[in-house]
């Protein structure tokens, strides 16, 4: 049931019904009174199994950035496509109207400006904002996203380091070997080689900390919010990799800081700008993690590859990260 009470001079609405414990506060008892009316009626349709009647796809997206997205591993990714969602057609589209052909427009129009890559990311999420909605909430009776068809995905990236490119990328970076990187920039150049030696991701790379690294051995965490079933993995380190690591800025006795010191969007800003100014073309920060890998799989098995890797599909990590020059492989075979 609902209770309102009155605080500093607005008014807190509290809804406490079938398990859920929901507040808002408001400039006058009417506007908290009508909230809670509307949110009660909106949980009995729920208990119904009815689709809310005033809803819309862009009220959906805003409940699953609320409860859902903030505990997901690359939450924060798609908080931005959600947000980029909302400011579309669709999202005006009241739920109990929605079907595959408002899903086919969103789809054909997003084709238009960006990469089917792109619509692809953004597709994945949708749909399971939908499916949350279909088996959590009871606001959709089944998920559209699931009857349209999906766009074509483009062929899997090959783009890895070509010729001086990285060089000249690390010396836009001021990344040098005749003095340790004390600059962010200069240290994300280290951050690259750094990938390059060990296949991990940037967000990895900027999370690790001094206190993860035992001998030569690097606790890998996702993210913040790994549970069980992802608790991370760990990385080899290379001769070449510890190196990098000894040179890098440390203050003494503080083991919980960042070993690099860059934040994950500063690394990918930054290489870009190096990138830029190096007049390269195309090379992404990712890419070196398919450089890595390409590297790695010279070395070791494929499993051992995945563990280092952390892919659970290997499917992925042969189509999309492993790259192998032909012509060196055709002089393995002689």
């Amino acid at each position: 049931m609902a209770t309102f009470e009155k605080r500093s001079g607005a008014w807190r609405a509290r809804v406490r019904k079938s398990g859920v414990d929901r507040t808002e506060t408001f400039r006058t008892k009417a506007e908290a009174q009508a909230w809670a009316t509307q949110l009660e009626a909106e949980l009995a349709s729920e208990r119904r199994g009815e689709i809310p009647e005033h809803k819309t796809f862009g009220d959906l997206l805003e409940r699953y950035a609320a409860e859902v997205a903030p505990s997901k591993r690359g939450g924060d990714k798609e908080l931005l496509r959600i947000a980029a969602t909302r400011q579309r057609d669709i999202a005006k589209v009241k739920l109990r109207d929605l079907d595959e052909r408002h899903v086919s427009k969103w789809r054909d129009d997003r084709l238009k400006e960006v990469l089917s890559s792109s619509v692809l990311r953004e597709w994945t999420t949708l749909s399971h904002v939908c499916t949350t909605a279909v088996r959590d909430w009871r606001w959709l009776k089944t998920n559209p996203f699931l009857v349209a068809r999906r766009p074509a995905g483009q062929p899997a990236r090959k783009r890895r380091p070509e010729g001086n490119e990285l060089d000249r990328i690390l010396h836009a970076l001021g990344y040098s070997e005749e003095s340790p990187p004390m600059t962010k920039t200069a240290r994300v150049g280290a951050a690259a080689l750094f990938a390059i030696e060990t296949a991990m991701r940037e967000s990895e790379i900027a999370r690790l900390r001094w206190c993860d690294i035992t001998g030569r051995v690097a606790r890998v965490v996702q993210s913040k919010t790994d549970d069980e079933a992802h608790q991370g993995r760990d990385v080899p380190l290379s001769s070449e990799a510890l190196r990098i690591l000894s040179r890098l800025p440390r203050r003494d006795g503080d083991e919980a800081a960042a070993c690099f010191d860059v934040p994950a969007k500063s690394i990918d800003a930054l290489w870009r700008k190096g990138k830029a100014m190096a007049l390269v073309d195309g090379l992404t920060f990712h890419d070196l993690r398919r450089e890595a890998t390409t590297r790695l799989a010279k070395k070791l098995d494929v499993l051992t590859l995945a563990k280092v890797t952390g892919h659970r599909d290997l499917r992925v990590l042969s189509r999309v990260y492993y790259a192998p020059d032909m012509g060196e492989v055709a002089e393995r075979l002689d």
